[in-house]
């Protein structure tokens, strides 16, 4: 292990300058305009592992975006890890609110110290992810082999709901078999502050739309007259948390809860989006024809995504007024995890950051989704570490998007330091 170490920080410039290569492809799962995009950057993975020196690595296409699969097999009685991440990535949008073109990374200080590198995907999840390829040329270069048997699975279709996975799970249940999966897609608690996150909520992910009148009508001629979905659609919203701020009844939640419990613990229900009548500049005085809304719901233990969603469809059915339709569509979901934070995976995980940090890592409840770790309990029986190193500030999703150089640097030691660990717990 100590010879993977020096190889990794010996060689960071070059691990540095080969993510910026895969940050360099706008691989934006969500726009179709990008597919071809998408598929390079596929390509380009599983081309990196396969350079490294992974026995195999595969391109597996699917009805949407491609998934990679590789994997090292070193004894069939060593420990088997299996790696997830996603290689797509959020639209830049809005790109004027960009200090650099979103795909063209640069490496800069930040507001600190630390040198950061600066681009879409860079911390959400190419950055993260990256780090696990580089723990494994570690390995593979320095000391020939690894501790533990590693799989990969890195799919293009996270940033749009993950449509394909599960069934390729499904389909590739004897690949796939292992002992735990490992995910870097999660956050430390605070810079130098190590962190495991040992609870996700789910999703619920709806839109309810409103139509009345056949088209946009002159609110002069027709207002007072005609009932306005979006004056309809507004009080429906308005309708879905009590003066407590509570949301549906259905949903359970109670006042009382501090701001980590809130946003780690408890259910929600947002407003992401609302659309209907004119939205240029200047006014145009219409009666807008229809009206929607998406609206998503974070979930905790106990909480189905198919029947949160069925409670608010009848929500919506019961408010709807007699004189319009109601379109309501299940865009996605995901089903929230606990995890034992005492399994031996789990205190790998804390052995290794604790040896990277000098601190035992806190054991955190974070607030987003995802589906892939309720997938992999469900269809192959596993449990998945959540070790992260991204931070609130590193503005996933949002323009000058950037991941801190010292945590790659630290993301990959600890990997490293976990693959070594596990292999020791599970002898």
């Amino acid at each position: 292990m100590d010879s993977a170490l020096r190889y990794a920080d010996d060689h960071q410039d070059r691990f540095v300058g080969e993510l910026k290569e895969l940050l360099r492809i706008p691989s934006i799962s969500t726009d179709p305009e990008y597919a071809d995009d998408v598929q390079q950057a596929a390509h380009w993975l599983a081309s990196h592992l396969r350079s490294i020196g992974l026995q195999t690595a595969e391109v597996h296409d699917t009805d949407g975006h491609p998934i990679v699969y590789a994997e090292h097999v070193v004894d069939e009685a060593a420990p088997t890890v299996l790696v997830y991440g996603h290689y797509d990535v959020q639209p830049p949008d809005p790109l004027e609110l960009w200090d650099s073109p979103p795909f063209e990374p640069i490496r800069q200080n930040g507001d600190g110290s630390e040198e950061n590198i600066y681009a879409r995907g860079a911390c959400d999840d190419k950055g993260q992810m990256f780090m696990h390829v580089k723990a494994a040329e570690s390995y593979l270069s320095e000391e020939g082999e690894l501790p533990v048997n590693l799989k990969f699975v890195i799919e293009g279709e996270e940033e749009s709901g993950s449509v394909h996975l599960a069934p390729f799970i499904e389909e590739h249940q004897d690949s796939l078999d292992a002992d735990v999966v490992l995910i870097s897609d999660t956050g430390m608690f605070a810079e130098g502050v190590p962190s495991i996150t040992y609870g996700l909520r789910g999703l619920a992910y709806v839109e309810g739309t409103l139509t009345g009148p056949s088209r946009d009508l002159h609110s002069g001629l027709f207002g007072g007259a005609v009932e306005n979905p979006a004056n309809a659609l507004a009080r429906l919203i308005a309708g879905l948390h009590d003066e407590r701020h509570r949301d549906l009844k259905q949903a359970k939640t109670e006042e009382g809860y501090g701001v980590l419990e809130a946003i780690g613990a408890r259910p929600t229900l947002d407003v992401n989006g609302i659309t209907g009548g004119y939205q240029g500049e200047g006014a145009k005085t219409v009666l807008p024809s229809k009206a929607s809304a998406k609206i998503s719901c974070r979930l905790v233990p106990d909480q189905r995504p198919g029947d949160i969603a069925d409670q608010l469809e009848a929500y919506f059915e019961e408010h709807t007024p007699p004189t319009m339709h109601l379109q309501f569509e299940r865009l996605h979901g995901g089903q929230p995890a606990l995890i034992d934070t005492e399994s031996p995976a789990m205190q790998s995980a804390a052995d290794a950051m604790e040896a990277v940090y000098g601190r035992r890592p806190f054991f955190t409840r974070e607030g987003g989704t995802i589906p892939v770790v309720a997938d992999f309990k469900e269809i192959l029986g596993l449990d998945t570490v959540l070790m992260g190193f991204g931070l609130e500030s590193d503005a996933i999703h949002s323009p000058n998007e950037h991941f801190g150089l010292g945590r790659f640097r630290e993301g990959i030691q600890s990997i490293i330091r976990f693959h070594q660990r596990y292999a020791e717990r599970e002898q």
